[in-house]
């Protein structure tokens, strides 16, 4: 058994990641190069399981959340940040340069991309990638979190006059990568916030690739980012 274990979600075309949250965690290790496998759990299996290793809750939203880890030391951490800073700790080089004093700045911006751009690709989740159980347990607590149908949201604000707000958010993020010289963040140092970033855009392109191509179409820094971090992505099922 490999020392880290990696909780992930599986998907239904091919068992391999597609989650924002989880790829964090896993270009992360791809990244250090540090050697794990990967155990899949499906949403409704998440609390039980993650619960039965003494994993305190999150104070707020989803009690039990994935990525979670077994690190080598054989201790349990949830939640893709924490995880970070432990493996950080455990591995420093490759760094991570978690102190960069922009990287709070591109998860807050990252977060409101995914917020924008979430009627274009959030309902092709269930539809498009995940197995029965994980399917209906996203469309109900997504539902419930948008208070109507992901299918209503997608109808109804999946508009071009909506897209309108997207622009900006990528603007900024891409104005940080400019002012670097890119393609990271750092310039030619990868770092953390190049997985944030990344980490979502391939979430999208798991859901779908058109909404991937548009959203990398309008700013090609996004696009360069995403193609200079292409080695860390291509381990994604195991």
């Amino acid at each position: 058994m490999s020392q880290i274990i990696l909780f992930d979600l599986p998907s239904k075309d091919r068992c391999a990641c597609w989650s924002y949250n989880p790829w964090k965690t896993r270009l992360t290790l791809n990244f250090k190069g540090v050697d794990y496998t990967t155990e899949w759990l499906e949403y409704p299996d998440i609390a039980a399981r993650l619960k039965s290793f003494d994993i305190p809750p999150n104070k707020k939203g989803a009690e039990y959340t994935i990525p979670a880890v077994r690190l080598a030391d054989g201790t349990y951490l949830m939640d893709s940040f924490p995880i970070a800073e432990a493996l950080e700790k455990a591995y420093p080089a490759p760094s991570l340069h978690l102190d960069w004093e922009k990287l709070p700045e591109v998860i807050e911006k990252i977060n409101q991309l995914s917020e924008a751009t979430t009627p274009w690709w959030k309902a092709k989740v269930p539809r498009n990638l995940l197995l029965p159980r994980s399917a209906e347990y996203f469309s109900r607590t997504r539902g419930q979190r948008y208070n109507m149908p992901l299918e209503q949201l997608e109808k109804e604000l999946a508009t071009e006059e909506k897209w309108v707000e997207v622009k900006p958010i990528s603007g900024d993020l891409c104005a940080l990568l400019k002012a670097s010289g890119g393609p990271y963040y750092k310039g030619t140092t990868p770092s953390y916030a190049d997985f944030v970033t990344v980490g979502f855009l391939q979430c999208v392109k798991r859901a779908d690739e058109s909404v991937f191509e548009k959203l990398v179409g309008l700013e090609q820094e996004l696009k360069k980012l995403y193609d200079a971090c292409g080695k860390w992505l291509e381990r994604d099922d195991h």
